[in-house]
């Protein structure tokens, strides 16, 4: 009978075993309690789980991209101020639900959206002048990407319809593109620091030329509106040429 009490006792809840006698019992049988041990469980997991992890996240950032473009056309037809998740999630074609799974509010998307045209900003500006080793090609590539920014950008309309947004956006993204461009133009002004034998202010330079985008944005020029880049890279090679000939002397 020993055994057999034992036995019910071992398969007794815990309370009943703290219960009985007074805790002895927990004590006596607690190597019972180890059961089903999973030491291989991390070792047998199948790697399937990792592949639709992976097709998940590609289809998060697609409806993510797709969000943002439908953003982008609410906003510049009618305003920052007007948008509505509703609207957002109809020409997305994605349902409320999906909607909340990347954003929790308007705000948030706004913030998101921001950051995207930032980024695509800076990503095209790179793709842009990366393939140019030569640095005064490198140069060119930036002022024609800039010309061509100026010609098919959407930023001066979203300084039309959205004016607070715009400006804001304007206000967050300035010191951020200043560290950009004297990152992609480094080549460039390393090759003007040996031709003038002086370091160039490049800070200055990259300020210089984003203030002439903003600028194009608030009061577009008439006739040369676009010469403001070309004239910085005249200056440039101006300074070069009169350093050089000073070297000679």
């Amino acid at each position: 009978m020993a055994t057999e009490n034992d036995q019910l006792i071992t398969r007794r809840p815990r309370a009943d075993l703290q219960a009985a006698d007074g805790g002895v019992a927990v004590r006596a049988k607690a190597p019972a309690r180890r059961v089903a041990p999973t030491p291989t469980a991390a070792a047998q997991a199948p790697a399937a789980p990792v592949v639709r992890r992976k097709r998940r996240n590609r289809r998060s950032e697609e409806t993510i991209a797709t969000i943002l473009a439908a953003t982008e056309e609410i906003v510049l037809e009618s305003g920052a101020e007007r948008i509505s998740i509703l609207d957002v999630c109809k020409a997305a074609n994605v349902s409320r639900g999906t909607f909340y799974r990347y954003f929790s509010s308007q705000d948030e998307l706004l913030d998101a959206f921001s950051r995207h045209k930032r980024d695509r900003f800076h990503r095209a500006l790179v793709e842009a002048t990366e393939p140019f080793d030569d640095p005064d090609e490198r140069f060119d590539a930036l002022i024609a990407y800039l010309e061509n920014y100026l010609e098919h950008g959407r930023a001066r309309r979203l300084l039309v319809v959205a004016p607070d947004y715009a400006l804001g956006f304007f206000k967050r993204i300035f010191h951020d593109s200043i560290v950009r461009f004297e990152d992609v133009l480094r080549p460039v002004f390393d090759a003007w620091d040996d031709r003038l034998g002086a370091k160039i202010d490049r800070e200055l330079v990259c300020e210089m030329l984003i203030r002439y985008v903003l600028s194009e944005q608030l009061v577009p020029g008439s006739t040369d509106r676009r010469s403001l880049p070309r004239r910085v890279g005249r200056m440039i090679s101006t300074l070069m040429g009169a350093g050089v000939a000073r070297a000679r002397r």
